[in-house]
């Protein structure tokens, strides 16, 4: 399938003004930041897949409520946060076994035997953790709004892909990994989950933390595990993608990695479920990253490093706490996540590859058309468009 490099469907920076309202939403503010001035089952299951995305990208924003930071040089990519966290797990899981608590490894180990398939079959939610204080706090930083376009009926299931993915996948962690920002209210009868690299779940009492917001594995056969529920109200989404997107968010960015992504519409196909585009206004306005263009040394370097651990290493910066020049925080810009209408999609255990091609090229043109609807509103120049690679 041909599919030129520029579709008419990135932007400056998401300014200050304060859009109008779309569709049906929750809307958190006023918020007041020095730069921006103010911005305003049965039941189902929504299941996220982030690929190379985490939901640790929050530990940046308790070092602004428990830590005084001093901004020195560009912030440490969010994925090397979630390995430093996995390690420091490790090492604790080890340590204990030499010290006079060992017998709490021996029993965690033991659990952990015994809870060894639970994040394949659906995972285990705690929901006390995914209504915590501190994801309120985060939603008012920025703030991030969920957009509500058309109803999704909990009586099917669906695939939702997620655009674009930016350095932290901040859009997806508070919309669908927390009740931050009211999704059950605008979506009763669906039960979030988001989908992450099958390595941050082998890792101790790491592991529960992910599980506690309703995080599963990202693989194909707990994919299907889910879409195959019975009741439906089961939504897989995409963060499409994936890591190496992330190497391009930046300001005034809409480069989507998803010409050659179709492993998401022939899951779809496979199911029966239909697909639905969602597109996260103000993502890639978050950070400022190092100059990478293809082809230097630092791409290639960050490339071979995806390939190697599986996650990408995007060097950011941003603003302090008590500047907004430099620092490891992220900009105080607004988010505003639409959802997107459902695209119906014919059930078929086997689809052709020219089928792909076919439900692959209506997705984009859906895309496209919801970041047109859209863009304006959320101050986006009228002669941009969304660019695929």
């Amino acid at each position: 399938m041909h599919l030129s490099e520029h579709l008419p469907c990135s932007s400056q920076s998401l300014g200050p003004a304060q859009p109008p309202m779309v569709g049906s939403h929750v809307a958190w503010g006023p918020e007041k930041d020095p730069k921006i001035g103010t911005v305003p089952i049965k039941s189902g299951h929504l299941v996220i897949l982030v690929r190379g995305a985490t939901a640790l990208e929050a530990m940046i924003f308790l070092s602004k409520f428990f830590h005084l930071l001093t901004p020195a040089k560009p912030g440490l990519p969010t994925d090397c946060l979630v390995f430093i966290s996995a390690q420091c797990c490790i090492a604790l899981f080890i340590g204990l076994f030499f010290t006079r608590f060992w017998l709490v490894s021996v029993l965690y180990a033991t659990w952990w035997l015994l809870d060894w398939d639970t994040p394949s079959k659906g995972g285990r939610r705690i929901h006390c953790i995914r209504n915590s204080v501190i994801w309120r706090h985060m939603r008012n930083y920025f703030p991030v709004t969920l957009v509500k376009t058309t109803e999704l009926d909990p009586s099917k299931n669906y695939v939702v892909g997620f655009h674009p993915h930016g350095v932290m996948v901040a859009g997806a962690f508070l919309n669908f990994c927390t009740e931050a920002t009211g999704f059950s209210q605008l979506f009763p009868g669906l039960t979030p989950h988001m989908m992450m690299l099958t390595l941050w779940f082998r890792v101790p009492f790491f592991r529960d933390y992910l599980l506690s917001g309703g995080l599963v594995p990202s693989d194909k056969d707990t994919a299907a595990y889910v879409l195959r529920r019975w009741g439906g109200g089961n939504v897989l989404a995409i963060a499409v993608g994936g890591a190496q997107e992330a190497l391009d968010a930046r300001p005034g960015a809409f480069t989507l990695l998803l010409k050659n992504r179709k492993g998401f519409v022939r899951l779809a196909m496979e199911h029966g479920a239909p697909l639905v585009p969602v597109f996260s206004f103000g993502e890639n306005e978050l950070f400022d990253q190092v100059d990478n263009p293809k082809g230097s040394w630092l791409r290639r370097m960050q490339h071979r490093l995806q390939q190697i651990m599986g996650i990408s290493l995007p060097l950011f910066h941003a603003r302090g706490v008590f500047q907004y020049s430099f620092g490891l925080l992220p900009y105080r810009r607004p988010i505003f996540t639409v959802v997107g209408k459902p695209i119906k999609v014919e059930k078929k255990h086997n689809p052709s590859q020219e089928e792909v091609d076919r439900l692959h090229q209506m997705y984009i043109e859906e895309l496209c058309k919801l970041f047109e609807e859209h863009k304006t509103k959320y101050n986006v120049p009228e002669d941009r468009h969304l660019e695929f690679i």
